[in-house]
């Protein structure tokens, strides 16, 4: 965490309350949670971490997927787990990285189908098979809840609850002064801002869901990004929980070069903890990003005791690491203050992390990774998206796309259709660059326009192992 380079007088923070006083666009709950949050980021006194006390967790700390126990053949043990869970998806992103308006969840992934029509589809499938009532939770911001509101009403028939809450809705503070930007003439939505997926357990108790999940016999709750579609409920890490009597966990997966910034797991002071980039020592950072000594990363797939949740937020113990996002708003510098989910798992108890396969991460960033799973690298059956098993490579593809593919119209609108990429282990693509239908991809591919030309590409074309560009040196293949 860092903290404001001098400390500030008393002044600051009274004036911040009296201006937070006056906004009446958000709950009392709101406002006491956003000035506990400036208060604990004003008095710098940041936890540091010692480098020398970080020890790498054990196995009965992290735990290998493949120590689990096995799910009996009755059918009872599934429903009998099922009906003690809820799945929460965070649904606050818009999907204005890629082009879109609205929810990032209601972007097509395969064959007209969304994130929230593919989560919705898993649901239900599970709701029918073990003849259970798993409810379907989306944490909405102010930026995604009324358009979520009426795209869910095409589920109303569907086999599953679907309950909706918002995450808190934060002020963005002036940089300058640290006051509230909405107290000084910025009413439109560009003066808030979601304070964070950490937000997910206070939010939970305030909306009143927690206490409705408890109130129908759930226990835990499986907390995901709507966009990763490796999240899907997995009945042995939930058995293991119920078994083991774990408050919280956390799945980590082995960490790829690409995946080197990301957060790990690691044993601490006798505790599990999340060790952030953010906080590591500027002389260490190469060791961080080394995947010799930090094997695992954070998926962001969470599994949360609901009773726990509910004592931790009573308490006020969920003091997470904050994150402070700098940003430039129409000209305006402001602040806006953040908290992690991964980063409560120090305060539950017989807190784990479960090392699971890569699968169970695939998220969707970019358009890249759009490609990934629109692709024949992927099946899709009762809304689970499955690798196919003729790819003998575990790994996929590397694929990098420019600036001409990075809005999702744009990106369909280059592509006839989505080539074959089963047996290809990199692609590039540069420029000006359209793709026609029946396209094969094979080994290493670049596809370069040269600045102010145009490629088109032709159909049923195979490429293998070859470096394309346009210009008199191309011809059809």
């Amino acid at each position: 965490m860092s903290a404001v380079a001098t400390p500030p007088s008393i002044d600051t923070l009274t004036r911040l309350r009296l201006e937070v006083a006056t906004l009446d666009q958000i709950s009392d709950n709101e406002k006491l949670g956003f000035i506990k949050l400036v208060s604990r980021y004003l008095s710098g006194n940041a936890e540091q971490i010692v480098w020398e006390k970080i020890q790498p967790p054990t196995d009965e700390v992290v735990v290998p997927y493949d120590d689990l126990a096995p799910l009996s053949d009755d059918p009872s043990e599934a429903k009998s787990l099922l009906d003690k869970l809820a799945v929460l998806k965070l649904n606050g992103g818009l999907g204005t990285t890629m082009g879109c308006t609205g929810p990032k969840s209601v972007i097509e992934v395969r064959n007209g189908e969304t994130f929230l029509d593919l989560i919705v589809k898993q649901i239900e499938t599970l709701n029918s098979k073990y003849k259970c009532d798993v409810p379907l939770v989306l944490m909405n911001s102010f930026n995604t809840h009324d358009d979520t509101l009426k795209i869910i009403e095409k589920y109303q028939h569907a086999g599953l609850q679907v309950k909706l809450f918002n995450q808190s809705q934060y002020p963005r503070m002036v940089a300058e002064d640290l006051m509230p930007w909405p107290s000084k003439g910025q009413t439109d939505k560009s003066g808030w801002y979601p304070p964070g997926h950490g937000d997910v357990f206070p939010a939970l108790q305030n909306s009143g869901i927690l206490t409705e999940l408890l109130a129908e016999g759930k226990e835990y709750v499986f907390i995901a990004n709507s966009d990763n579609l490796g999240a899907t409920v997995d009945l042995k890490i939930l058995k293991h929980l119920l078994m083991n009597q774990n408050e919280y966990c956390m799945e980590v997966t082995p960490k790829t070069l690409a995946d080197v910034k990301g957060g790990t797991l690691i044993s601490y002071e006798g505790r599990v903890q999340l060790l952030e980039i953010a906080q590591v020592p500027d002389e260490h950072v190469g060791e961080f990003k080394s995947i010799e000594k930090f094997k695992i990363f954070n998926t962001n797939n969470l599994w949360v005791n609901l009773k726990a949740v509910k004592r931790l937020v009573k308490a006020d113990a969920l003091q997470m690491e904050i994150i402070p996002n700098p940003k430039e708003v129409e000209g305006v510098k402001v602040l806006q203050l953040e908290v992690a989910a991964g980063a409560a798992i120090r305060f539950f108890d017989r807190a784990i992390g479960i090392n699971v396969p890569r699968s169970r991460f695939l998220p969707v960033k970019a358009t890249s990774d759009l490609l990934l799973v629109q692709s024949d690298l992927y099946t899709v059956e009762d809304g689970l998206v499955m690798r196919n098993s003729a790819r003998s490579n575990p790994e996929n593809p590397t694929i990098e796309l420019s600036s001409e593919f990075k809005k999702v119209g744009d990106f369909l609108k280059r592509l006839k259709t989505i080539p074959s990429i089963l047996y290809l282990d990199s692609l590039k693509v540069i420029g000006d660059v359209w793709f026609g239908s029946g396209i094969v991809l094979k080994g290493k591919v670049i596809v370069e326009a040269k600045k102010g030309e145009k490629l088109a590409l032709p159909d049923d074309s195979t490429i293998e192992n070859k470096h394309i560009t346009s210009g008199p040196t191309y011809s059809p293949l």
